[in-house]
C-alpha cells in the first residue's frame, strides 16, 4: 500500500493552531490510531492527507511523493467520515459501485458487479444489496459507508469516527471485522477515535494529540506501560490511570509532584490501610474504589472478591509512574 509522512505540518484556522508542527510517519501497512479529546488536531491530520485541506507549512508525503498542492481526486486515498454520507435514492448496490463509476478509474461493468459482490460479502450486506439506503439500520448504513471505501482499493484508508454513532455490539463487530480487513488487505490505515478501546483493541500504532502537538507515537502497549506524560497516559487504559500526590505513600524521587498508578500497579494484601468505597462487580473483573488518605483511586481484583464497602485493604504502590509539576514523566 503506502506510507504517509507528516513533515513539520502546521495548520491554522483563523486565530486557531489545529495543527503546530507535527511530523509523523505512517509505516506502510500500519493501521494507526490517532487518540485526543475534541479539538486535539486528529481530523486536522486526515484532511491534510485527503487534500481535502492544505497545510500552511510543511509536507504531506505518501511513498516519498510530496503530495501539497494536489486536490483529493489526484490522491489515492480514501475517507470514511461519522455520517453515513450515502445516497438516499440509491440501492446499496448502486452506493457501492458510485465510487467505480468515477471517470478517472474507468472500471468496466464487470469488474464493478465483481468488486461490489465481493465487499458486501466481507461486509455480511450481500442480502442488502437491492435495499434502498433509507431502509438501513444504522449498522447497516455504516457498513455500506465502509463498504464505498473499500471498493476503491486505495493507497491509503482514513476514517473518522466510523463507529462512533452505533451502539456497544455494532461498534465490537465492526472493530473486529475492520481489523480483519485491514490485516488481509495489507491496507494503510489512518483511523481517528476517542474510544482507547478501539485504539488498544485495532492500532498497530497510535499518535497521542493535544492541542495540535503529537505527544507520543508508539505501538499501544508501548504508549501504555511507558508513557511520556500524565495526559499520554490518561489517553489509554480503563480504569483510567490514578493521579495522585507523589509523596501519598512515602518517598518520591526529586522534582516528582504527581505518581501515576494504573490499576495494576496497585498492590494489594500489603503496605497500608485503605477504605473500600464502593465494588462494582463487571463480570470478568472487579473494580474496587478506594479511599486513601482522603484521596480515591480505583483498582481491579479477583471477579469473585467477598470485599466490600466499608472493608479495610492494604496497599502499596508497584513500579509506579512519577511526574513533574508540568506533567512529564521523570521515572
Amino acid at each position: 500500500m503506502a506510507e504517509v509522512e507528516l513533515r513539520n505540518v502546521t495548520k491554522r484556522y483563523g486565530d486557531t493552531v489545529a495543527l503546530d508542527n507535527v511530523s509523523m510517519t505512517v509505516p506502510d501497512g500500519a493501521f494507526v490510531v490517532l487518540l485526543g479529546p475534541t479539538g486535539a488536531g486528529k481530523t486536522t491530520t486526515l484532511r491534510m492527507v485527503s487534500g481535502l485541506d492544505q497545510p500552511d507549512d510543511g509536507e504531506v508525503l505518501m511513498n516519498g511523493q510530496l503530495l501539497n498542492g494536489l486536490t483529493p481526486a489526484q490522491r489515492n486515498v480514501t475517507m470514511v467520515f461519522q455520517q453515513y454520507s450515502l445516497y438516499p435514492h440509491l440501492t446499496v448496490y448502486e452506493n457501492l459501485a458510485f465510487p467505480l463509476r468515477s471517470p478517472l478509474l474507468k472500471t468496466h461493468e464487470d469488474q464493478i458487479k465483481q468488486t461490489v459482490h465481493r465487499v458486501a460479502e466481507t461486509l455480511q450486506i450481500s442480502h442488502k444489496l437491492e435495499n434502498k439506503a433509507t431502509a438501513l439500520s444504522g449498522g447497516e448504513m455504516q457498513r455500506v459507508s465502509i463498504g464505498r471505501a473499500l471498493v476503491r482499493n486505495p493507497e491509503v484508508y482514513l476514517m473518522d469516527e466510523p463507529l462512533s454513532s452505533l451502539d456497544a455490539k455494532l461498534r465490537a463487530d465492526l472493530r473486529v471485522e475492520l481489523k480483519s480487513i485491514q490485516a488481509d488487505s495489507g491496507a494503510t490505515l489512518l483511523y481517528v477515535t476517542h474510544d482507547q478501546i478501539e485504539a488498544m483493541t485495532m492500532a498497530t500504532h497510535v499518535g497521542v494529540l493535544d492541542q495540535g502537538k503529537l505527544v507520543q507515537f508508539g505501538a499501544p502497549r508501548e504508549i501504555y506501560e511507558d508513557p511520556v506524560s500524565i495526559y499520554a497516559a490518561s489517553r489509554l487504559g480503563q480504569p483510567r490511570i490514578n493521579i495522585l500526590p507523589a509523596d501519598l505513600f512515602g518517598h518520591a524521587p526529586s522534582g516528582a509532584k504527581s505518581i501515576g498508578l494504573r490499576p495494576e500497579q496497585i498492590g494489594q494484601g500489603d503496605g497500608q490501610d485503605s477504605l473500600v468505597t464502593r465494588v462494582e462487580h463487571l463480570g470478568d473483573q472487579t473494580r474496587l474504589h478506594l479511599s486513601f488518605r482522603d484521596h480515591d483511586l480505583i483498582t481491579v481484583t479477583d471477579a469473585h472478591t467477598p470485599l466490600k464497602s466499608g472493608d479495610i485493604v492494604k496497599i502499596a504502590p508497584n513500579n509506579p509512574f512519577f511526574f513533574d509539576a508540568a506533567g512529564a514523566r521523570i521515572q
